[in-house]
């Protein structure tokens, strides 16, 4: 017998439709309860009828309005930074866990591959798609050196940033950041995003520069391949591009590090690439599928946690 909680996804747009058929092909300890959104013509709202999940148009009204609304666990928040605040305080009410999607960066930040079995708050943020890329790798180096500035740029197809991503660059640059800095271990962070046009589209790709203590290469590229293996437990399609790169920043030539001020010491480059599985969008999506693979991840791990306590409003038993 496997146990089983209900969820709900808010948003029907990119995101909450490829999280949605995650849920549903792989969910172990998550159930598909209701998709919501505010565009009654929208294809997520439409595949996830097809699919036979239960549907409003009505945002989160109509979401408290649902019958078996009493029966959600946890819901997922794929809509916008913005709307996300006003979200969590209806939801949180009710005793939801709440898992933000959105740069609003509410509750902490959860990367799984770093703090997910450490973090246990009743909202919490997944960072960004950049951020669940290239902050793990932040993180491997300062588990074996000090991290005095990491600079990660994140370059993803024009073609899979939907809306809610283009209305929420600043807050993608500021949550990165903070991110970067709170979980990644670096003094000071610095988030680039790219909308690349190329035509035919790209996969997503992730430069990652870090500034550290001097310190043995062998053990930053030997941590950087456990974490880069962490990671694709959850994320099948997320690899390094070519072998990890360093430069010796000399102490007689330091770099000035804006808000740190002059350092020296080892200069580490990763470049990454992630390819997505195609559930909804094709594989350059990359930055789509390492969102809903992270969110899949944090929910299980919600979900069992809630059982574990006996919290759960809607536990289901399946054979």
């Amino acid at each position: 017998m496997t146990d089983k909680l209900k969820v709900a996804i808010i948003g029907s747009g990119n995101i909450g439709t490829d999280l949605m058929i995650k849920i549903l092909r792989n969910g172990r300890h998550l159930e598909m309860g209701a998709m919501v959104g505010v565009d009654s013509a929208s294809d997520g709202l439409a595949r996830a009828a097809r699919m036979g999940v239960m549907t409003t148009a009505k945002g989160i009204e109509g979401l408290l309005e649902l019958g078996m609304f009493g029966e959600i666990d946890i819901v997922f928040d794929a809509t916008s930074a913005d709307a996300h605040a006003r979200h969590n305080e209806i939801l949180q009410a009710h005793g939801i866990q709440v898992i933000d999607l959105t740069p609003a960066a509410i509750g902490p930040y959860v990367i799984p591959a770093i703090n997910l079995e450490s973090e246990n708050a009743s909202n919490v943020n997944m960072v960004t798609c950049g951020g669940q890329a290239t902050i793990p790798i932040v993180a491997a180096v300062s588990q074996v050196a000090k991290v005095h500035y990491a600079e990660i740029v994140a370059s993803i197809s024009s073609r899979s940033a939907g809306p809610g991503t283009r209305a929420n660059i600043d807050e993608f640059t500021e949550t990165t950041r903070a991110a970067i800095e709170q979980i990644g271990g670096a003094t000071r962070g610095k988030a680039i995003i790219i909308l690349n046009p190329a035509e035919p589209p790209l996969a997503m790709r992730d430069t990652v520069f870090v500034l550290s203590d001097a310190v043995d290469t062998r053990a930053v590229d030997a941590g950087i391949e456990r974490m880069v293996a962490a990671v694709q437990a959850y994320v099948p399609g997320y690899r390094l591009k070519q072998k990890v790169q360093f430069d010796m920043i000399e102490r007689d030539k330091p770099l000035n590090v804006p808000g740190v001020g002059t350092r020296h010491g080892l200069k580490t480059s990763v470049f990454l690439e992630v390819e997505g599985a195609g559930h909804y969008l094709p594989a350059y999506a990359g930055n789509l599928d390492i969102m809903t693979s992270a969110a899949l991840a944090c929910g299980e791990t919600m979900a069992r946690r809630r059982m574990a306590a006996g919290v759960a409003r809607g536990r289901k038993e399946v054979a």
